[in-house]
């Protein structure tokens, strides 16, 4: 069957989270790497995911091994190998070494601030000539300040980190000019440089991971519109199935009812005809259930059949005849149509002897004109002899399917009442030449 060709898997009932496929596509990487290389890959996502789950104490524990570096280097005397002036007091130079390392817990948080909190503490650094290797931690914090704002404007910096090495120099006159400052310019732009490439590297992931969700609610998105298409597609099946196949029954147990009386045998064909349709109908309506569950198995293969065709249409308008509507049909040309058109044209026929059924009332007779071109054109148009007042079929689901399935191919359906002085109900179906492929 069409419902079988084109069925779609449901939607997943959960959509995984960006983490999870990023932490699957390393995954998948790390496979292929070498085994050092995916040790340390493995360590760094680790030590990534701690980070994303507390922060503050990553923070800790990194402004904790520097404060403890630099009060090192204070207690231990290292800084007395390269300090100008080394009788400075005790508590100036406690002071210098918290004030450097301290403030980088807040180093991702508020950047810039720290560097401006710092540069004080690195200045008077300088121009006491301590020469505390801690004042280097605010290469730590350019770092941060080019990763987390906006590159524009941040020329003021650099120049917040060079001014300690131009007032040293200036004071103390050790070195060349261009050797001082040149060495702690390229350290700077070293640490520009690094913090641009990891912040390259974040926007290109996070691009990457917004693309992934994007395309995941878009495929989540199709999926749900062909469940809709394809519930949409069940309901005119039902509707074509069930709605004719009643009333086809209808009328051939109305037509028994009177017959039963007068003449017997009249009553047990009509009783007849009404078991064969209803056997026809619970088969049609049996196949198109199993596909739905789609639980066909070797042991219990689901019972398939092809769509009705042109080939059909001669036991259809047997059975609304023997419901007592009489059916007369003219046929010009040679059928030679693809399934696809096969099935919008007996649909078509079939809903139209089923309104007439229901709505033309007693008496009433209907004409199939079959007019077939070139190419899949077919022109079909069905009309009936109703008697006036009958009611105008419903626009239910009805019509609205005989539109939808006309529209797949281009077509065009017209359907309302006959112009007058006629009477009855009309409806015409045109379908156009096949476009090439």
């Amino acid at each position: 069957m069409d419902l079988v060709t084109n069925h779609q898997e449901a939607p997943p009932t959960e959509a995984r989270t960006a983490e999870a496929r990023t932490a699957e596509a390393r995954t998948a990487e790390a496979r292929t790497a070498e085994p050092l290389t995916q040790y340390l890959q493995h360590a760094n996502q680790r030590v990534r995911a701690f980070d994303r789950r507390r922060p503050l104490l990553w923070d800790l524990l990194f402004t904790g091994f520097w404060v403890t570096a630099a009060l090192i280097d204070y207690t231990g005397g290292g800084w007395r190998s390269v300090t100008h002036t080394p009788d400075t007091p005790g508590p100036l130079l406690l002071a210098l070494s918290l004030g450097l390392s301290v403030p980088l817990l807040w180093r991702r948080t508020h950047p810039a601030a720290v560097l401006f909190t710092t540069t004080p503490f690195a200045l008077v650094n300088a121009w006491s000539g301590a020469m505390l290797q801690a004042a280097l931690l605010q290469l730590v914090v350019i770092y941060h300040i080019t990763l987390r704002l906006p590159l524009r404007g941040l020329w003021w910096a650099p120049a917040l980190v060079l001014a300690p090495v131009v007032v040293s120099t200036a004071r103390y006159g050790e070195g060349e000019w261009n050797q001082q400052v040149g060495s702690q310019l390229t350290s700077v732009l070293v640490a520009v440089l690094i913090g641009i490439t990891v912040r390259t590297r974040q926007s290109y992931t996070e691009a990457l991971e917004d693309r992934a969700r994007r395309l995941e609610t878009e495929r989540d998105q199709q999926a749900q519109l062909a469940a809709a298409a394809e519930r949409a597609r069940i309901a005119r099946e039902m509707h074509d199935i069930i709605g004719h196949n009643l009333s086809v029954i209808t009328g051939l147990a109305d037509g028994g009812r009177y017959a039963a009386g007068k003449s017997p045998e009249r009553a047990a064909q009509a009783l007849h005809a009404i078991a064969t349709t209803s056997r026809q109908a619970l088969g049609e309506l049996r196949r198109l259930l199993d596909v739905l569950r789609a639980e066909g198995t070797a042991a219990h293969p689901v019972d398939l059949a092809p769509q009705p065709a042109l080939t059909d249409l001669d036991q259809l308008i047997d059975g609304v005849r023997n419901a007592g509507l009489p059916v007369h049909t003219t046929v010009e040309g040679r059928a030679a149509l693809p399934p696809g058109r096969q099935l919008t044209v007996y649909r078509v026929i079939q809903e139209a002897l089923t309104n007439t059924l229901k709505h033309a009332g007693p008496g009433a007779t209907s004409e199939i004109a079959i007019a077939y071109g070139d190419k899949g054109a077919v022109t079909v148009t069905i009309t009936d002899t109703g008697a006036p007042g009958t009611a105008a079929p419903a626009d239910g689901r009805g019509l609205p399917g005989m539109r939808e399935r006309t529209a797949l191919y281009g077509g065009t359906l017209e359907a309302g009442p006959r112009p007058r002085p006629g009477q009855g109900w009309r409806v015409r179906l045109h379908l156009p030449e096949e476009s090439p492929q």
